[in-house]
């Protein structure tokens, strides 16, 4: 009756046996689900998986085989959305021509350049390589490309290749809140753990207390134990804003999950890199900075350190005074995350964008080689992976 549905699902790669799917069908005879998809949902969810992790994919080829989806029909430009066309003055270039387009010759050199065209320029430019602009080559503007530019009058990132950001950033925290995908990311975090019985004894210790009854001749003795807590300390540092917005998802879920894991939880923001202030609240980030030094002094170095970002920026945050997008830093990304790494024994990267374009971003290489290539990618097995190396 049902071969197409446990077929999926063992082409998803659920372990869903014989025995499961005769019970399911047994559970359908008995009238448990009844004539209601909601009931039958729930009823071949429990009947037939045994993991948590394997509950998404679940989902997915549930709506797959009762909800009919499928790819549309038809030719898809038929309908443009309207921002679609609103993106058509971006300037679109071959990578021939990308690779024909120089870059201004250093960090130095093209800070000099903008305020030359700053106090030159008189009036609106579009498509052009020299002027502050829309749509063109120059290295200042927006919707254009440049292999090291200065973005300008641009909502977000397109190339991840700007060396400064001249508009305001406002960005948002992560939503602690978040469930929908969280339990298989707490499932992962689990292989951290280390319970210890700290503190008073309030919790019944029923082995001791029989033995030490019996022992009294059958007059109760009751026997109390402190409870059991995770011990393991995590500091959580969240790049957020700009290239990570298209991570926010995945990045509130592992918050959220790290949350309800660890009693012993603090965590930052910074953006792209760490240097020498962090913050907890995005929308008061300006008037409410910690000093990096004052964390590297408040956390001890039995904290599990553990950065997530997506590593995507201009090689001169990491490697140049100055380099960042949003202000001075007097000194560069790098010697920052060298402050953190050498007072923490435990740290990893969980990078949000696929591991096979890492490669594409020559500042992911850097911080790779700055974290000793412990970056994991933010998926489950990554997770898991990440896990492994901070517990050894």
């Amino acid at each position: 009756m049902f071969a197409t549905f446990i077929l999926a699902l063992r082409q998803a790669g659920l372990p869903a046996s014989i025995t499961e799917y005769l019970a399911l069908l047994r559970a359908m005879k008995e009238g448990v689900a009844d004539y209601s998809v909601e009931d039958f949902y729930h009823l071949s969810r429990a009947a037939l998986v045994k993991d948590e992790r394997h509950l998404d994919r679940f989902d997915r080829v549930f709506g797959e085989v009762f909800k009919g989806l499928e790819p549309p029909e038809g030719d898809p430009r038929q309908e443009i959305p309207e921002e679609w066309l609103r993106k058509v003055a971006e300037k679109l270039l071959t990578e021939e021509e990308k690779a024909a387009i120089e870059a201004a010759g250093g960090f130095e050199k093209l800070m000099e350049l903008l305020k030359q065209r700053l106090a030159e320029q008189k009036g609106r430019h579009q498509g052009g390589s020299k002027w502050i602009g829309t749509g063109g080559t120059s290295p200042f503007g927006a919707y254009g490309y440049n292999p090291e530019g200065v973005r300008i009058g641009q909502e977000e990132s397109r190339h991840r290749r700007a060396v400064k950001v001249w508009d305001k950033r406002e960005f948002r925290d992560l939503d602690g809140d978040v469930e929908i995908g969280t339990r298989n990311m707490k499932v992962a975090l689990r292989r951290l753990r280390r319970f210890a019985r700290q503190g008073a004894a309030t919790e019944l210790d029923l082995p001791d207390t029989i033995r030490a009854t019996a022992n009294n001749a059958g007059s109760l003795d009751l026997k109390m134990v402190p409870e059991r807590h995770n011990r393991v300390k995590v500091l959580l540092l969240l790049d957020i804003g700009g290239s990570m917005d298209d991570h926010v998802r995945e990045c509130a879920e592992l918050f959220s999950a790290a949350r309800a894991e660890f009693k012993h939880m603090e965590h930052f923001y910074f953006h792209n890199c760490p240097y020498e202030r962090l913050w907890r609240d995005n929308r008061r980030r300006q008037g409410s900075t910690v000093s990096t030094w004052d964390v590297l002094r408040t956390y001890g170095p039995d904290y599990k350190l553990i950065f997530v970002g997506d590593a995507a920026m201009s090689p001169y945050e990491i490697a140049q005074p100055g380099g960042s997008v949003e202000h001075w830093n007097e000194e560069p990304g790098s010697v920052w995350m060298g402050r953190l790494l050498g007072h923490f024994r435990r740290s990893a990267w969980l990078n949000p964008m696929p591991e096979e374009v890492w490669g594409r971003y020559h500042s992911t290489g850097m911080v790779r080689q700055l974290m000793e290539r412990r970056m994991f990618p933010l998926t489950l097995a990554g997770v898991e992976a990440m896990t492994r190396e901070l517990a050894r």
